[in-house]
């Protein structure tokens, strides 16, 4: 016995016509009566009475139809249970640092969320160099950073070249040169770089832009985190160079100034592992291309498309 047949009986008991239900099943009345026939058959006994108008259950038939309308209702909240738990156990774990929070990808997560509102997307800040053995131990599914670290288990994505700015205090000198600064220009000044984390990290980024330029910055202090380290400039201890999307966090006497040196830029990498072509990671690409695809005309980062030839 198969639920289809279950189907079949309720069907000619609530239309009381072997007729009307092959209608409603979009099916032949002829293989309905075999089914039906087929199905007392396997009972052993006769679930209408024959020659009734309208077409009348017996007592077993009776009694059979109760049953069946229960299980194919307990089917139906089985299949609908199934589907609902499939899609809860559904996750997507993203690996991120910290400087990235603070323009396009929460708008990145937040499309995301709108367009897989089935999946739990958890968030978690690690550092580049901590998300290549999550990615390969499956902590995490797709990571977010500023590096470029090479390994062949791990897929990695040149998003965009983010500029840099200069954070200063609005008294100090270089607060009067709107227009921009460069390097050479504050060398030598008092400078805040973050995170203290393992490196290499962004302070590590940050010190390679000043070699390229043949460059030795006298005073670095290496601080915690961004917030920190602008708020040691909003007092006047230093300056600090950041990424130009952070400039959003706001201090009072902090201003921000671009950097004019050409390869003053901090990539924005995503990663995932190499192997992993799964329909929620396509989606996230597409989400990818459409808010770092079209951004600001303001905007001075270099931009590249997330798509699987890179």
């Amino acid at each position: 016995m198969e639920l289809r047949h279950l189907r079949y009986f309720v069907a000619v008991a609530e239309e009381q016509s072997f007729t009307k239900a092959a209608e409603k099943l979009f099916i032949a009345q002829p293989p309905l009566s075999r089914q039906i026939q087929n199905l007392e058959r396997e009972l052993e006994v006769q679930l209408f009475e024959r020659g009734s108008r309208p077409l009348q259950t017996t007592q077993a038939g009776q009694f059979f139809y109760q049953h069946a309308v229960k299980l194919l209702s307990n089917a139906e909240e089985i299949k609908s249970m199934t589907k609902r738990i499939g899609l809860i156990e559904r996750s997507l774990t993203i690996g991120f640092v910290g400087s990235l929070l603070y323009e396009l990808l929460p708008r990145t997560i937040y499309l995301y969320r709108q367009q897989q509102p089935h999946l739990h997307i958890k968030l978690v800040e690690l550092s580049t160099t901590e998300q290549i053995p999550a990615l390969k131990g499956g902590r995490i599914d797709v990571g977010f950073g500023r590096l470029h670290i090479s390994d062949p288990a791990v897929r990695r994505i040149l998003l965009c070249k983010e500029r840099l700015v200069v954070a200063v205090h609005s008294s100090h000198p270089l607060a009067q040169r709107t227009g921009g600064v460069y390097l050479s220009d504050f060398v030598d000044e008092n400078i805040f770089v973050y995170p203290n984390t393992p490196k290499p990290n962004f302070s590590t980024q940050v010190l390679n832009i000043f070699s390229e330029h043949s460059l030795v910055p006298k005073n670095m202090n290496e601080v915690r985190e961004i917030q920190l380290a602008l708020g040691m400039v909003a007092a006047g201890e230093g300056l600090c160079i950041i990424p130009e999307s952070a400039n959003t966090i706001q201090f009072p006497l902090l201003n921000y100034i671009p950097i004019l040196d050409h390869d003053a830029v901090s990539p924005i990498f995503v990663a995932t592992r190499a192997m992993d072509t799964s329909e929620d990671i396509q989606i996230l690409f597409d989400c990818l291309n459409q808010v770092y695809g079209t951004c600001s005309p303001t905007n001075t980062r270099e931009k590249k498309r997330t798509d699987n030839r890179q």
